[in-house]
């Protein structure tokens, strides 16, 4: 298969005339390409620059010229930096080596050279370099960029050079405060990164920061210990402790805060206290969890994630105000995310409205009802309206579909991901795509480069890149249905609904065929090993062999079977089924415990976000291919029902699913 894909692209970069060397030169030096990319991986720079020459010509040499620069990019001269970048210019391989160094020279504080390239700059999509450039603006021109440098240290999850050093200097500069330090050191000690909480510390209170390890080990301890004299430092140390205590025990967190604490802290620390605790136990599915946010006087004192939790609290007790109230305290950027317009609109129109409210909640609704995704498929339904397949488009051009096939950059990313090399494939395919990049592409540009990756049967960017139109919708480009006798066939068979199948698979693999996730799972349908031999045995198939699950048959006869057992094991509950496939059938078990709970409301407090953004995509799938494959109008409504306790006894529970 490998080798047809290469063959047809190397025919067509002939054909058009970006390459023109002989197939079996172009063969030898896809070895070279190989044998660069594994000395790449040992960082043998001599290694490099000897197979270099070698692929001088190949269509992949701005891959291997990279590759044999970033390795010794430290002791390159400016000259051989630029150099190279000239010979790529336009190329993804140029803004990649402009982006590493930038990096390196923000990390020799070269902000001389640093502010000259910046401007070449056309990713711009590294955090740590932004944070470089926002603090040359700083110092250069006296800008305040104290908002956005917050805003992306703040959503940092470890320490790093470029953003720690930002802080620090506004900090100096009085353009960011205490408060502004201490709440991501909070941010830090929530998200359990002790190493970034005491970077922040480290910034206002050097003295203090030799505390962070402590607390992070034994915050009980710390919070036991008699204080004699409590300064600013210190009250915040505790906020630090009790964040730390309420991620494995938030009613003792709340506890020591309600006899302690509460009357040492500030209006501010409070609320923010309690928000956290009220957040950990959400996430523990504890009823307590509302009251606890119900202590926080102040939304506006709190943080986008935490107004979030606050959110999902309220909905499982059924507190529609909250839920008003704590979306408007969102940032006007967390405010426009489609859940976060459903919420409130169900709100609105579960007030016991006015006539200006349930006109307000109309128009959210109608801001974001579409088949794209699952909150915006939910406004559909709320107004009333029900799923079905978007008229498509009209047909692409001879001339569009020649502009994909003749790009350079999507001409390399292919040849890259035929030749095994996935990554570097889709990172220029990625860069040669977007809007933002010299030759970035509009709407008809991205169904047609979509349209070449459908065609190469490259079905992850095939569909990554038809998700980022704007005004124009392919919907059958979005959800191809690859094997469709395979899946349907075998589907059939044991009863299970096609749609769902495919859904499940679009998410789990974007039908990368020899897909394999980090934690060993395999194929289409990405089956863990132990789970695959299991479900062999429950099925009877004789002869199975752990190497069989990347064969695409066994993979998606496997695959539907066991996930035809959990959604049985589920009695029939496609949320909950989907959350078993994801995370394993034993959270979902106790994640349905509690009150009787639309699916909706349910999914949106699972605790876990991958497994969170994972059933709502594929329910949202499953809709999508439903309505492909029946041509009838479909509801992700009657897929979701209701979800509380079990019907049934505890006995008709398999133990023995994995």
């Amino acid at each position: 298969m490998k080798l047809t894909l290469i063959l047809t692209l190397l025919a067509s970069l002939v054909t058009t005339g970006l390459y023109s060397l002989p197939a079996q030169a172009q063969n030898k030096g896809d070895e070279v390409v190989l044998e660069m990319q594994r000395a790449y991986g040992k960082n043998d720079a001599k290694r490099l620059s000897a197979l270099l020459p070698q692929v001088r010509g190949h269509v992949l040499e701005p891959l291997a010229a990279y590759w044999e620069m970033r390795v010794r990019l430290d002791t390159a001269s400016d000259s051989e930096i630029r150099q190279f970048m000239n010979s790529y210019a336009g190329s993804y391989y140029e803004d990649r080596l402009r982006n590493d160094w930038l990096q390196q020279l923000g990390k020799r504080r070269s902000w001389a050279t640093f502010t000259a390239e910046y401007p070449r700059y056309r990713m711009r999509d590294d955090r740590e370099v932004r944070c470089y450039a926002l603090a040359t603006e700083a110092m250069n021109t006296k800008a305040d960029v104290a908002e956005e440098a917050k805003r992306i240290w703040y959503a940092l999850r470890e320490a790093d050079d470029g953003c720690t050093y930002v802080a620090e200097h506004l900090h100096s500069g009085r353009q960011i405060n205490a408060l502004d330090i201490w709440r991501k050191a909070r941010i830090a000690m929530d998200a359990n990164r002790p190493r970034a909480a005491q970077a922040a510390v480290d910034i206002e209170a050097p003295r203090a920061s030799e505390q962070i390890q402590k607390i992070h080990a034994d915050p009980a301890g710390y919070l036991s210990k008699r204080i004699l004299a409590i300064t600013r430092n210190q009250k915040e140390l505790a906020v630090l402790a009790l964040i730390r205590l309420a991620a494995r025990q938030p009613d003792q967190a709340a506890q020591l805060l309600e006899q302690q604490w509460a009357r040492h802290l500030s209006a501010e620390e409070r609320h923010w206290t309690w928000a956290v605790i009220g957040k950990q136990a959400a996430q523990k599915l504890q009823d307590n969890a509302s009251s606890y946010f119900a202590k926080v006087q102040k939304d506006s004192d709190l943080n986008d994630d935490l107004l979030s939790w606050k959110v999902r609290a309220a909905l499982r007790q059924g507190q529609w105000p909250q839920v008003l109230s704590a979306t408007q305290a969102m940032s006007a950027a967390t405010r426009s995310d489609p859940a976060w317009i459903y919420w409130r609109a169900r709100a609105l129109l579960a007030l016991a409205p006015t006539e200006a409210h349930r006109h307000e909640a109309q128009t959210l609704l109608t801001q974001i009802a579409s088949v794209r995704g699952f909150y915006e498929q939910l406004a559909l339904e709320e107004l009333g309206q029900t799923i079905g397949t978007p008229e498509r488009p009209s047909p692409l051009t001879p001339s569009e579909k020649t502009a994909a096939l003749t790009h350079p950059g999507l001409q390399r990313a292919l040849y890259a991901i035929a030749l095994g090399l996935r990554a570097e494939g889709n990172r220029e395919w990625n860069y040669s795509t977007n809007l933002h990049t010299p030759g970035g592409m509009n709407d008809r540009e991205l169904l047609a480069a979509a349209d070449l990756a459908c065609q190469r049967q490259v079905w992850d960017r095939c569909i990554n890149t038809s998700e980022r139109t704007k005004e124009v919708f392919d919907h059958e480009q979005r959800f191809p249905m690859p094997l469709r006798e395979l899946v349907v066939r075998r589907a059939g068979d044991i009863r299970l609904d096609p749609a769902y199948v495919y859904g499940l698979i679009r998410q789990e693999s974007r039908f990368i065929m020899d897909a394999r996730s980090h934690v060993g799972a395999s194929g289409l349908m990405q089956v863990m090993p132990a789970t695959a031999k299991w479900t062999a045995q429950k099925i009877g198939l004789a002869g199975f062999t752990p190497q069989q699950i990347n064969e695409r048959e066994t993979n998606v006869t496997i695959g539907t079977a066991y996930l035809k057992l959990v959604l049985d094991d589920f009695e029939g509950s496609m949320p909950m089924a989907t959350a078993a496939y994801n995370a394993g059938p034993s959270r979902p078990r106790n994640w349905r415990k509690g009150p009787v709970l639309e699916a909706a409301i349910w999914a949106e407090n699972i605790p876990f976000s991958e497994t969170r953004d994972y059933v709502k995509k594929v329910l949202a799938n499953t809709t999508n291919y439903a309505a492909i494959l029946t041509r009838q109008p479909q509801s992700l409504k009657a897929r979701l029902g209701q979800i509380g306790p079990r019907n049934g006894p505890m006995a008709s529970v398999d133990k023995d699913l994995p």
